[in-house]
């Protein structure tokens, strides 16, 4: 039986954490994208719902097959180029840099629901859904923590660079939108969108560490419905855990992952190879296996 609760990059030991402080930029950009969350309902349209939805599914699925699957867990190979462009569909979702974003999964990995998971559930829910993005460490520390856990990441030059100027493509996501349709538009294709993706991606740390099944007892997390049809498949956090290196999350033939078929459409396309699976066993999921193709 081939079993991996672990990430799938070998340099993952702690890095002592000095003291944190609260980020007041965070406070205040979250603040602010949630009243406009709010302040788009006084401007509903369709076309700005549809919107809103559309780059919600190219974002989101930029985090879940992008800095997720490919990324922080290397799932699936493709070429340079498709990488960099789903990497920066990512950025989009403003959740940081994807080697930042890569470091801090590595870390619930490695440390999951104990002293060093960046969302600690064992924290409470709040700490584990948003509460820790609110923390800033020193930059010196960041830096090193970063290199630490994404050596692998680092060596590429355009990645380094989408991490330092991650908020970038986000930003400049936000003002093409107020050009084409001004506030509107904003408030619904940038703030909505991010209030809705945050959470449903904040879910997958918070409410699939509490709520659910559990296919492999020994493995932490929770397979929940409601955060695997929000995130794209992300909900099925159990068989995550239990599996991490698997580009298909959605074990049994009644859990959905989109992002899976996502990865599929892309291998299909002859655009992923080397895509590593689970064959989960219905009988005795103990005796699941991985396996590329």
């Amino acid at each position: 039986m081939q079993r991996e609760f672990a990430p799938v990059v070998g340099n993952t030991g702690a890095v002592d954490q000095p003291a944190q402080a609260i980020s007041v930029v965070h406070v205040v950009f979250m603040v602010a994208v949630h009243a406009g969350a709010v302040a788009a309902f006084a401007w509903f349209t369709w076309t700005n719902l549809a919107v809103m939805l559309a780059l919600y599914a190219v974002t989101g699925l930029g985090i879940t097959v992008g800095y997720h699957r490919l990324l922080s867990h290397r799932s699936f190979r493709t070429s340079r180029t498709v990488r960099n462009v789903i990497a920066t569909a990512g950025s989009v979702a403003m959740q940081g840099g994807p080697l930042r974003w890569a470091a801090d999964h590595r870390t619930h990995h490695f440390h999951s629901d104990s002293e060093g998971d960046p969302h600690d559930i064992e924290r409470g829910f709040f700490f584990a859904h948003m509460g820790w993005l609110f923390y800033l460490f020193p930059d010196e520390y960041d830096e090193r923590r970063i290199l630490h856990h994404t050596r692998d990441l680092a060596r590429d030059p355009y990645l380094r660079l989408l991490d330092r100027y991650h908020y970038v493509p986000g930003l400049a996501v936000g003002a093409l939108l107020l050009l084409a349709g001004g506030l509107p538009l904003f408030l619904w294709g940038f703030c909505a969108r991010l209030v809705l993706l945050y959470h449903s991606t904040w879910l997958v740390n918070s409410a699939a560490h509490k709520w659910g099944y559990r296919t492999f007892p020994e493995a932490s997390g929770t397979n929940n419905w409601v955060v695997a049809l929000l995130a794209f498949g992300e909900g099925w956090h159990n068989n995550h855990h239990a599996w991490p290196s698997s580009a298909r999350q959605g074990l049994g033939a009644w859990e959905l992952d989109v992002s899976w078929g996502v990865i599929k459409l892309l291998r299909k396309l002859g655009l992923a190879d080397e895509v590593a699976h689970v064959r989960l066993d219905p009988r005795d999921p103990a005796h699941s296996v991985l396996q590329r193709a």
